[in-house]
């Protein structure tokens, strides 16, 4: 009997979809027939490609009504929301409006005796292994220049999103995309790194863990196959005394609230000068204690249920942590807590570094505020982490932030803003969050390797 893939609905903790994984040789032949339609892929002319991976960004959107409700169901996100083809459409827009410049040779110099130029060449087949916490988004990140560059992809998505892979491929190749250039499989861990392993793909982008971009290291060493790895991440955000403290609020406790804290770049611990810090905490249990825990699949819903109830007892347990060290939990438990996947959003004063909640990864309803004195103080515990995603900073001063963000070790800064995926800039991180980078044009050069051409015109002067 082959081994099976299941999603465990956070709603109620039935099996909302279940999928058989493929063999190691079954893989192997998805892997073969994707490096085989590489070629002929890329041989199509650029706009050519552009046109149909966009057609296939459409096709998604088409299938907005019923992706919404089943993202509910598999992960726990109100449908009050609306699903994520905003983002996936701007994402794969914008990639798609600079590829022709991004991927456009480097001319280098040419005269009557030598043609000298850089172009961006594909790297072959990209595995792509997405996250279930915004799975569309994320996915679409490399999927969409890595297909315009002339790449075939093969999807790997999360468990927890099980569907989402499958719909992407099914309206791609709706809209002309070949079967073999873009593939979704069902594959398990062991099966993921046999492949790795056995040189079966050209680039592996992986979101996720610390431990799984561990684990897709492991098995593509000595391969010397390129990886790009986003993993975990612990973003603060530094609200300073000159900061509207009303927009600080609003965006920084939705930036760690939004999607039962399941984002990559969710803020997870807020530094409040000390002039600001009474008005900033009273404003913020405002806000979170206004919010609506129950179904996800009722409008009236503002906070769904984590994603699994593992991920909920994590959780759970830094906070039980940080209030037996001392810490203060200021949100009262929600009728609508279950003490499974149902989860009080929770704020915490009086915590320090010393606490799990402070320096692991949540990624779960739950931010710790300290107090602090000025920017060096700041600067040193923003600093203090295993991570570097992302800071936001709060204040009407552009070159303090400059300089502050110039100190801090982070992939992205954000100045009175937080949680946003800008495609224009590269998604980058530093530290445990990993290494690469994608979107942007860097993006694109992330996803081809230049080839250089050194071309004589003539062989004797």
């Amino acid at each position: 009997m082959s081994k099976t893939l299941k999603n465990i609905s956070p709603i109620d903790g039935s099996t909302y979809a279940e999928r058989p994984v493929l063999t190691l040789d079954a893989a192997q032949a998805a892997a073969a027939r994707g490096k085989a339609a590489q070629a002929a892929w890329a041989a199509r002319p650029l706009q050519e490609r552009i046109d149909l991976v966009m057609a296939g960004v459409a096709a998604v959107g088409a299938m907005n009504d019923e992706i919404v409700p089943e993202l509910a169901h598999m992960m726990g996100r109100p449908v009050r929301f609306g699903g994520e083809f905003g983002g996936f459409n701007e994402r794969a827009s914008y990639m798609a409006g600079i590829a022709a410049e991004a991927l456009a040779p480097i001319e280098v110099g040419e005269d009557q005796t030598f043609t000298r130029y850089i172009k961006r060449v594909p790297l072959g087949l990209v595995f792509v292994v997405a996250p279930w916490n915004y799975p569309y988004m994320t996915a679409i990140n490399t999927v969409a220049p890595a297909l315009i560059a002339g790449n075939t992809v093969m999807l790997k998505h999360a468990t927890q999103t099980l569907l989402v892979g499958e719909r992407m491929a099914r309206a791609f190749h709706q809209a002309g995309v070949p079967e073999d250039v873009f593939q979704n499989v069902f594959l398990d861990h062991d099966t993921t790194s046999a492949l790795i392993a056995g040189n079966a793909f050209d680039f592996v982008n992986f979101t996720g863990s610390v431990g799984g971009g561990r684990a897709i290291e492991r098995a593509a060493a000595g391969t010397f196959t390129g990886t790009g790895l986003e993993l975990g991440g612990k973003d603060p955000g530094y609200v300073m005394e000159d900061a509207d403290l009303d927009a600080a609020v609003d965006t920084l406790i939705d930036g760690a609230m939004f999607n039962s804290g399941q984002c990559c770049c969710g803020i997870e611990r807020i530094y409040v000068h000390e002039s600001l810090y009474d008005a900033f905490l009273e404003k913020a249990l405002a806000v979170v204690r206004g919010y609506r825990l129950g179904n996800p699949l009722d409008p009236e819903t503002t906070i769904g249920p984590m994603a699994h109830v593992r991920f909920a007892q994590e959780v759970r347990a830094q906070i039980a942590e940080a209030v037996e060290m001392g810490a203060t939990a200021h949100i009262e438990t929600m009728p609508g807590d279950d003490g499974g996947a149902y989860l009080t959003p929770q704020i915490l004063t009086g915590v320090t570094h010393d606490m799990r909640v402070m320096r692991d990864e949540s990624f779960g309803p739950v931010v710790g505020i300290m107090k602090v004195r000025d920017d060096e103080e700041a600067i040193a515990l923003m600093n203090d982490s295993a991570f570097g995603l992302t800071a936001s900073l709060w204040t009407a001063d552009v070159e303090r932030a400059q300089a502050v963000g110039d100190r801090i070790e982070t992939g992205t800064v954000f100045l009175n803003r937080a949680d946003y995926l800008d495609p224009g800039l590269c998604w980058t991180g530093c530290k445990q969050t990993g290494r690469g980078g994608g979107l942007s044009v860097i993006g694109f050069h992330n996803l081809t390797r230049p080839k250089s051409y050194h071309l004589k015109r003539v062989t004797r002067a």
